[in-house]
C-alpha cells in the first residue's frame, strides 16, 4: 500500500480518469486507492471527522478487494468500477437510518433496500466508502450543520469558510481526495453551489433521467441526483452510471480535444438578476472566463430573460420545497420540533399555509413560465451565468448572525434554483485563477439536454484550464 500522507494536497486533487488509468496499467490497485481515501478520513488533522456521518471502513476494504479480483479476471463492470465513492446522508443504504444530516432520526427504522442510486453504484463496482454530511434535511444552500458540525472549505481553510450546500461532506470530500466523486442531490443548487465555491465541478442532470427511490425528500418536484468530481468527465462517468445507460457515457469522456467546436457553439448570456450582485472576485472570473470563450470563437449573445425576475414572486410563499417539505414533516415536526435546526424549521413551517389551491396555481404557473423560458433561450446551446455571486463567507459570521445567514442562503440559491425550476440541467466549473478563491461558471440548458450540456461543458473546461496554466 502507497506510505502517501493522509492530509489534502494542494492544487487540484487527481481526477476519476487518472486513477482509472492507474488501476488499468495495474500502477494501483482498488484496495490502495480505498486504504488512501480511508486514511484521510481518518486524518485527525483534516476534515474528515465533519465530512463523514458514516464511514463504512469494512465494507469498503471488502468491496474494493473484489473489485481487484475481478479486475485480475478481465471483468470490469463500469468505468468507475474499484473507485471510492460517498454518498450523501439522504440516500436509503440497507440496515442503516437514513437521517438527512438529522439527530432527530436518529434510531428511524433502518432502511430495507438500498435507494437506486446506491443499487447503480454497487452495480457499477464503486467502493462506497461512507455517508457524507449536509444541511439538515437538504434545507440550505451554506451547508452549516450544528449537530455534525460543518466541513470547512478547502480554500483558506484556517479561515473555516462555508463549503456551500446542502451537500457539504460531498463537496469537501473530493476536493480533499476523500474520494474520487461523491453523489448528492441537487433541489435548488445542493451540488452546484458546494462545487463552486469549493473549486470542483459540479453537475445536476434533469430530473426525470436518474433513480428517484430511496431518496429523503425536500422537495419531489425539484429534487434531482446530483455529482461531483474534479472535472467534467468525471461527473459525466457518474451520470452514465446513475441514468443507467450501459456505456453510453458522454463524449466527454472519450473523446480528445477538439478546439474549434467552440467556433460552432451559441451561448446566451442573460443580463437579468443573475450577474446582480457578483463581488469582486466573482466579476472578475466569470467576465475573464468569457473572454476566453470568446476568443476561442464561441458566439455569446447578450439578452434579457424577464421570466427569471418573475421566480421571486412566484416563489414567495416559499414554493414547492416549503410545501413539500412540511407534508413531508408536518408530523415529525409535531413530536420532535426542538431537536431541528432552527433556521431549518423557520422555513419548512412556512409551507403550513399552503393550501391545495396555492399548490395547483403554483403547478400552473410553473408550466407557464417553463414554456416562456424554453421560448426564449430553446434556440441556444446553453446558457452562461455566475454559479453564485459570492465567494464563500466564513462559517462564524453566518452562525452568528440570523440576518446575514438568510440574505447569504438567498444570494447562492439564486442562480442555480432558476434551473431546477426548468427542470433543466446544468454544470458548475472551476473558473478561477490558481491560488484564489474558488469561483463556479454555470453552463445550463433545457430539460433533456444533459448530453449536450456535458459534451459542451467539457469544451468550456479545455479552454478555461489553458487559460489558467
Amino acid at each position: 500500500m502507497s506510505t502517501a500522507t493522509s492530509r489534502p494536497a494542494a492544487g487540484v486533487p487527481p481526477s476519476l480518469a487518472t486513477a482509472r488509468a492507474d488501476l488499468a496499467a495495474a500502477r494501483v490497485s482498488s484496495a490502495d486507492l480505498t486504504a488512501r481515501a480511508l486514511e484521510r478520513i481518518a486524518d485527525a488533522a483534516g476534515e474528515g471527522a465533519r465530512t463523514f456521518i458514516h464511514v463504512w471502513t469494512d465494507r469498503a476494504q471488502r468491496l474494493a478487494r473484489a473489485s481487484d479480483s475481478l479486475r485480475e479476471t478481465g471483468q470490469l463492470r463500469s468505468s468507475i468500477e474499484g473507485l471510492p465513492v460517498s454518498v450523501k446522508d439522504l440516500f436509503d443504504v440497507v440496515g442503516e437510518s437514513t437521517t438527512a444530516g438529522s439527530t432527530v432520526l436518529r434510531g428511524a427504522p433502518p432502511a430495507t433496500r438500498d435507494a437506486g442510486a446506491v443499487q447503480r453504484l454497487v452495480a457499477a463496482g464503486a467502493v462506497l466508502v461512507g455517508k457524507t454530511n449536509m444541511t439538515e434535511f437538504a434545507y440550505s444552500g451554506l451547508g452549516l450543520n450544528p449537530h455534525y458540525g460543518t466541513p470547512a472549505n478547502p480554500w483558506r481553510r484556517d479561515e473555516r469558510r462555508i463549503p456551500g450546500g446542502s451537500s457539504s461532506g460531498a463537496a469537501v470530500a473530493v476536493a480533499d481526495q476523500m474520494c474520487f466523486a461523491s453523489v448528492g442531490s441537487d433541489t435548488g443548487g445542493s451540488a452546484r453551489i458546494p462545487a463552486a465555491l469549493c473549486g470542483i465541478t459540479g453537475f445536476k442532470p434533469t430530473a426525470r433521467r436518474m433513480p428517484g427511490k430511496g431518496l429523503l425528500p425536500l422537495s419531489h418536484t425539484l429534487d434531482a441526483v446530483g455529482t461531483m468530481a474534479t472535472d467534467v468527465a468525471g461527473c459525466a462517468s457518474l451520470d452514465a452510471v446513475l441514468s443507467g445507460v450501459a456505456g453510453a457515457e458522454s463524449a466527454a469522456v472519450a473523446r480528445p480535444p477538439q478546439p474549434w467546436r467552440l467556433r460552432q457553439a451559441r451561448f446566451a448570456l442573460p443580463i437579468t438578476l443573475v450577474q446582480d450582485g457578483m463581488d469582486e472576485e466573482v466579476a472578475g472570473a466569470f467576465h475573464r472566463a468569457l473572454q476566453r470563450l470568446s476568443a476561442a470563437g464561441a458566439e455569446l449573445v447578450e439578452l434579457p430573460v424577464p421570466e427569471f425576475e418573475e421566480l421571486a414572486t412566484i416563489n414567495a410563499a416559499g414554493g414547492f420545497s416549503a410545501a413539500e417539505s412540511w407534508a413531508w414533516h408536518a408530523d415529525l415536526i409535531e413530536r420532535r420540533a426542538s431537536g431541528y435546526d432552527p433556521r431549518v424549521i423557520t422555513r419548512i413551517l412556512r409551507g403550513r399555509d399552503f393550501t391545495a389551491r396555492d399548490y395547483f396555481a403554483l403547478l400552473a404557473q410553473r408550466a407557464e413560465w417553463q414554456r416562456r423560458v424554453a421560448a426564449r433561450l430553446g434556440d441556444f446551446d446553453g446558457w452562461l451565468m455566475p454559479t453564485v455571486p459570492l465567494v464563500a463567507p466564513r462559517i462564524a459570521e453566518l452562525e452568528a448572525d440570523d440576518s446575514l445567514y438568510f440574505s447569504v442562503n438567498a444570494a447562492m440559491l439564486r442562480n442555480p434554483s432558476i434551473v431546477n425550476f426548468m427542470d433543466g440541467c446544468a454544470i458548475s466549473l472551476p473558473c478561477h485563477e490558481a491560488g484564489s478563491a474558488p469561483v463556479g461558471l454555470s453552463l445550463a440548458g433545457l430539460p433533456m439536454r444533459d448530453a449536450a450540456v456535458l459534451d459542451w461543458a467539457a469544451e468550456i473546461e479545455r479552454v478555461l484550464t489553458a487559460g489558467a496554466d
